[in-house]
């Protein structure tokens, strides 16, 4: 099977620009045969670079709210169709393709007014082609991302069929977590993807260490983010921008189920890279070593997942209160 990694670069702050790049990128990858597509950590509107060149956890600052309040605007709202990432449904319907997509979310179910760093899984077979199938929020966000981001919970720690692989995924630095690879492993996944903000120091040794714990293929998507990747207009950017400065100089990677490459780290340039992914080498691989399989002892050691997506309120409503009266009143009739 042929999976891309879309190493691209987002509009910093600019959901729907973003957005664009992201859909000819899916059109591009499943141009080149490729059944499942992947893209950086919170790609769209892009990662919260500022916050580790600001003052941004000055409390009560007037430009630190102005980031923010632009932040929440562009972040991603999703819904039933898709919502804000309708178009990129569309693409991956249209072309057969799978993507998996980092999102800063707009937690329409938490008020609405908090972001989450997200994966969205996008279906790109059958009945389930162009449908969001999946959002993972991250479960810790890392050191000052936490200034932009809420915490997130286990609902979508939940592993997808694309052709013979069973894909699952986690955002950045969530990949260093024992035991949330562990929950992805219990469900038979065979190709592990790892969403970066960017940089190949973040890729380079943790893509072969997975693949090798877990004798599958991993996949680690990088994007770029530049200066010029920052519109005009955006609050404070004399600030923080310095004109010529890269942020994320990519590292996108695949490493096989034996822990070689199959890809090394692409740092530097922005693209849509290809390559080809055998599963019977996962079951070769297996052989000698299956975390979850013959060589787990869950007599021993076992992992309980809560699954449950964490809500601020429950709301029980006697939905059926008005149709019982006016039935009764309909008997005595």
């Amino acid at each position: 099977m042929k999976v891309a990694m879309g190493q691209v670069a987002p509009v910093i702050l600019d959901r729907e620009a973003t957005l664009r790049r992201v859909e000819r990128a899916v059109r591009e990858a499943a141009a080149g045969g490729a059944k499942l597509v992947a893209f950086g950590e919170s790609l769209v509107p892009g990662y919260p670079v500022w916050l580790s060149r600001t003052d941004a956890a000055r409390f009560d600052e007037p430009e630190v709210k102005a980031m923010h309040a632009l932040y929440l605007d562009q972040a991603v709202r999703l819904g039933h169709d898709g919502g804000d990432l309708e178009g990129v449904c569309r693409a991956a319907r249209e072309g057969g393709i799978g993507v998996v997509l980092g999102v800063a979310e707009r937690g329409v179910d938490r008020g609405g007014h908090s972001i989450y760093c997200s994966r969205v899984f996008i279906g790109g077979e059958g009945e389930e082609a162009g449908r969001v199938l999946s959002v993972h929020r991250k479960l810790m966000p890392t050191y000052e991302e936490r200034l932009s981001w809420a915490i997130g919970d286990g609902a979508g720690l939940v592993t997808h069929h694309v052709g013979e692989f069973e894909v699952g995924a986690l955002n950045c630095w969530e990949n260093w977590m024992p035991l949330a690879r562990a929950a992805l492993y219990a469900q038979g996944e065979t190709l592990h993807v790892a969403l970066w903000p960017g940089s190949e120091r973040n890729t380079r040794d943790i893509t072969r260490m997975i693949a090798k714990e877990s004798r599958s293929y991993v996949m680690s998507v990088s994007a770029m983010m530049r200066a010029s990747d920052v519109p005009a207009g955006v609050p404070g950017r004399e600030r923080w921008v310095h004109e010529g400065e890269v942020y994320c100089d990519g590292g996108s990677a695949i490493a096989g189920p034996d822990g070689q490459w199959v890809v090394e780290p692409v740092v530097g340039r922005e693209g849509v890279f290809v390559a080809e992914i055998d599963a019977a080498r996962v079951r070769e691989e297996r052989q000698n070593f299956d975390p979850s399989g013959h060589y787990s002892r869950p007599d021993v050691l076992r992992l309980t997942v809560d699954r449950r997506r964490q809500r601020a309120a429950e709301f029980i409503d006697d939905q059926h209160a008005d149709a019982g009266e006016r039935s009764g009143a309909d008997r005595k009739a």
